[in-house]
């Protein structure tokens, strides 16, 4: 009866052990990925509520690329969903953002690779998402003034850049 209780016992910490490693290492894998919550997007004429501003993604270092892309491509945006209009109230000082400021001119950029959406301010941008598709891969990095998403496949490799450095955020996508 008592090595049975000890086999109980040693299994279940074992089980526990074998649970708990794992968690993490998809939790440490996934933390930092595009593969966030989606951004509810307010549809025109309706007011902005707190529920719609997303929580400021943890900033990585680059794996590889240098610190300032410079992609060859010219921009091909893609139209975007209704902006959301501002709010009916007096006008705000020179040195306050507005609430239409904040949340971002939300644009879609879709590339053989997959599909990235930006939200981009006046003086900033942040990733809405970023979708691979079938068969490619995808890999994301972020800095202070500047987000990199690359899709790749078969040694093929399309970026899309925006950068906001001393300019207003400017997306370029490099697609040979």
């Amino acid at each position: 009866m008592l090595r049975g209780l000890v086999h109980a016992m040693a299994w279940t910490l074992a089980t526990g052990a074998a649970v708990t490693l794992s968690w993490w290492g998809v939790h440490t894998v996934m933390s930092g990925t595009a593969y966030d919550p989606p951004l509810a997007v307010p549809l025109a004429g309706q007011p902005l509520s707190s529920s719609t501003h997303r929580a400021q993604l943890a900033q990585s270092p680059p794996a590889a690329p240098s610190a300032s892309p410079t992609p060859s491509a010219s921009p091909s945006p893609e139209p975007s969903p209704a902006k959301p209009s501002p709010k009916a109230s007096a006008s705000p000082r020179a040195d306050e953002k507005t609430d239409e400021e904040d949340q971002g001119n939300v644009k879609a950029y879709p590339v053989s690779g997959g599909r990235v959406v930006f939200s981009l301010g006046a003086s900033s941008a942040e990733l809405v998402s970023a979708t691979p598709a079938a068969g490619w891969r995808m890999q994301v990095w972020k800095q202070e003034t500047w987000i990199r998403v690359t899709f790749t496949r078969d040694g093929r490799e399309v970026s899309v850049f925006c950068t906001w450095h001393d300019h207003p955020p400017l997306v370029e996508i490099v697609d040979p």
